[in-house]
């Protein structure tokens, strides 16, 4: 048998440890081709800083071997062996030990220090490094995710007047695997937590802002993201309090314009982005065409897709009063469902993600708040920051713009797109794409990488 069979089996330790609460962390010891110890980290459960997974299986090889020394047998780990267990190996004399992962923290077989290369000791062992490397790193890299993730839980305690989607809903989605990350501190936040995508380096030249409409949450954009992350930029994406992973009060009152917006303000703030691509559809384009007027010199782009401001003083489209219609008189519609018409190419796995935020109706409060928060009249909330905004973008904005259109939108398709354009100031003929709707983002890839180039030149 190879080594990446018997480092298979460490891996089973190590997935066991994990299970118990410990670091995973696994080792076997083979003896002429057979598995006579294994063991796993217990420093935890048994209160002990010794019980490594190497020194619990050394342990048992010398039960089974009726002596201390260990002659000709080898010892496979997950994890590069620390000082102590690089020690406890030599002692024991292991013809050889085979390990996965690296360890840049505290290795002793090379990556901080190499105890098995001081030539003054009397046993030599010989290394071997990065049998499953991959495998076992991601095992302890999940591990560890899933601490911070448990840590960040505790230091956001749910409000009341509020619910949390059971993480569990969200495990396994296709195509998103980034790690989620939380900000509660925000004032206009009062203790609830809004999560948010943020990804690839933050001195990157672009950091694209990508914020996403109603029903949906940062799922949407998981076409793009690849891209964006690809061409070495920086990836911000929120989920909208009531929407994704983020909190989800419990009554629509507690949803309004000017107080989304506002959270969205203190959130570029907070996290200081700069030469900001921002990219809006839908209800993004509704709070985020609002925002750069606030801070020109945060943002140095905008990609527009499938949105409107919300002036008060322009009729709505048909098409948006026959979807408030529907929402009002159904709101428990189902969301992927919703998706997947407009979208056939999607997954019944990728129509399921979109449903992942909403359980049950106490969790549907945004979905029912935001398609009467839509500025219909001149002294609604929002419309007069729109109108400041309709005039940033006429004739105050300095930075790049790009559109794109999915000419299918029933309610903001290719003529209310058209006339968004002509108020934004330098934005040229947009990319329209035939066969997508108004999630357009279903069909982003080919967007994301028009617009790495256009952003780019």
């Amino acid at each position: 048998m190879d080594d990446a069979h018997f480092m298979r089996e460490a891996l089973e330790q190590a997935k066991l440890a994990a299970a118990e609460g410990e670091v995973p962390v696994g080792a076997v010891v083979v003896h002429k081709g057979r598995i006579i110890a294994s063991g796993r980290n217990a420093p935890v459960g048994h209160n002990d800083p010794t019980a490594h997974a190497e020194i619990e299986a050394l342990r048992r090889a010398a039960h089974h071997m009726q002596n201390y020394r260990l002659d000709g047998c080898e010892l496979f780990v997950t994890l590069e062996p620390c000082a102590m267990c690089s020690g406890a190996i030599l002692h024991s004399r292991i013809r050889r030990v085979v390990y996965g992962a690296a360890d840049p923290k505290t290795g002793a077989a090379g990556s901080v220090v190499n105890l098995f290369a001081e030539k003054q000791l009397n046993h030599q062992t010989q290394v071997v490094a990065g049998v499953l490397a991959e495998e076992c790193g991601e095992h302890l890299a999940g591990f560890f995710r899933e601490r911070r993730l448990d840590a960040r839980l505790a230091a956001a305690p749910l409000r009341d007047d509020a619910v949390r989607t059971p993480e569990s809903r969200f495990a396994g989605l296709p195509g998103y695997p980034w790690e989620p990350h939380f900000a509660s501190d925000l004032p206009a936040l009062g203790g609830l937590r809004l999560h948010y995508l943020d990804e690839g380096p933050r001195d990157a030249p672009r950091t694209w802002l990508c914020l996403h409409g109603n029903p949906s949450w940062s799922y949407i954009y998981r076409h793009m993201i690849p891209v964006f992350l690809e061409a070495g930029d920086h990836v911000v994406a929120p989920d909208l309090i009531g929407f994704g992973k983020s909190d989800k009060p419990k009554k629509e009152s507690a949803h309004s314009f000017s107080w989304h917006r506002q959270v969205l303000l203190e959130f570029v703030e907070r996290l200081d982005l700069h030469d900001v691509v921002l990219v809006v559809q839908d209800w993004g384009g509704l709070l985020g065409l609002t925002l750069p007027m606030e801070a020109p010199d945060r943002y140095a782009g905008v990609l527009v897709m499938n949105t409107t401001l919300g002036t008060g003083d322009v009729p709505l489209t048909p098409g948006f009063l026959a979807w408030r219609e529907m929402c009002a008189k159904n709101p428990e519609f189902d969301v992927g469902r919703l998706f997947g018409r407009g979208n056939p190419q999607m997954t019944p796995e990728e129509c399921a993600a979109y449903d992942a935020p909403f359980p049950d109706r106490g969790h549907r409060a945004a979905l029912r708040a935001f398609p009467p928060m839509v500025p219909e009249t001149p002294d609604a909330d929002g419309a007069e920051t729109s109108r400041r905004a309709r005039e940033f973008w006429s004739s105050q904005w300095q930075g790049r713009s790009m559109m794109a259109i999915g000419a299918q939108d029933p309610v903001l398709g290719v003529p209310a797109m058209e006339a968004l354009r002509r108020l934004i100031r330098g934005c040229p003929q947009p990319m329209v794409l035939g066969q997508a709707g108004h999630f357009v983002q279903e069909h982003g890839e080919a967007i994301a990488r028009a617009a790495v180039g256009y952003f780019r030149a």
